[in-house]
């Protein structure tokens, strides 16, 4: 039997850095003891499904305490104009020993990087937004040199990289490039999610009903992947897992919706690539846990009838471009 369809799967791993201008970490410890409680679980049914998966991790995660951070702050940082995005003025407002739960991760990274299969890339050092007023390309450049730095201080090569908030910006490719990343997660191309910054209710809408009842699926040909010089692979992503919803009839619309999607990527060799944060699981594990495995047993049985395979973003480059 024919290799027939790619599944992907990217994670954005984040812990405080990546909502911290949206939420109070004091209303939030259950959510993270939640978060770092799952992910070994998920790791798991990584291994128990042969999934290969890329986790984009923020740098700052790297660190061990705060003492470690501040001495990595790096020496040009993003002015933006709106400070309350500012990882580094948020660190410095609740840096003290009780806070580094919600900071820090080095163990889990570990964890990842050890477990079969699975690529550790970057979310950038700071949870970086590229889109945003008083950031540029010199402030971008020395973000993700640090997070390139910290990693292979774990003997971790980071090759693939996602924009936090998906701020997708073809400016900085070259910078990536330059600096060793490989690959980058882009935005589908459906209008409402070509500009991430945009949450007006009409695209709050379509994007919504589309998780739901989307009237055209999300998978792509791996053909449309054009790999271009000076820059790393773009590779779209095409459905974010939603959290477990307690409405079964909205639950089961949207496993339905991304079960169909993989089959109709594994029939037509196309590419599927899934992603969400794995905080995304802090509100009730047990029940996205329990979505994931319908998700993955989906894929079994995708890859028993159709020879689909799951493969990770610097795999799907390899895959594509092997013989260049």
């Amino acid at each position: 039997m024919e290799q027939n369809g790619f599944f992907v799967i990217s994670l954005d791993f984040e812990l405080l850095w990546g909502i911290f201008d949206k939420v109070d970490y004091k209303r939030k410890n259950v959510y993270f003891e939640n978060t770092r409680f799952v992910i070994p679980k998920i790791l798991d049914l990584f291994k128990e499904y042969n999934i290969h998966c890329t986790w984009a991790t923020v740098g700052m995660l790297f660190n061990f305490n705060w003492e470690q951070w501040n001495y990595n702050i790096p020496k040009t940082i993003p002015e933006y104009s709106n400070r309350s995005l500012s990882a580094y003025k948020y660190g410095k407002s609740i840096n003290s020993a009780e806070t580094e739960f919600y900071c820090f991760a080095k163990e889990i990274i570990q964890k990842i990087n050890a477990t079969p299969n699975q690529e550790v890339g970057t979310h950038t050092y700071s949870h970086y937004y590229c889109l945003e007023q008083g950031q540029d390309l010199e402030s971008f450049e020395s973000d993700l040199k640090k997070a390139i730095e910290l990693a292979k201080e774990m003997n971790i090569e980071l090759k693939s990289l996602v924009f936090p908030r998906n701020q997708f910006n073809s400016d900085y490719l070259k910078v990536c490039k330059k600096l060793g990343i490989e690959n980058v997660r882009s935005n589908p191309d459906n209008w409402y999610w070509r500009d991430p910054q945009n949450n007006s209710l009409k695209t709050k809408v379509f994007r919504t009903g589309d998780a739901y009842i989307g009237i055209n699926d999300k998978s792509y040909s791996p053909s449309s992947i054009k790999k271009e010089d000076k820059k790393p692979l773009a590779q779209k992503a095409s459905r974010l897992l939603r959290p477990y919803s307690e409405n079964k009839i909205l639950n089961d619309l949207k496993l339905r919706r991304i079960k169909s999607e993989i089959t109709t990527a594994a029939k037509n060799d196309e590419i599927y690539h899934l992603w969400w944060h794995p905080h995304n699981f802090g509100k009730n594990p047990e029940g996205n846990l329990h979505d994931l495995k319908v998700i993955l047993e989906h894929f079994r049985s995708c890859s028993q009838n159709y020879n689909m395979s799951s493969l990770n973003m610097m795999e799907i480059n390899s895959k594509l471009f092997s013989a260049e």
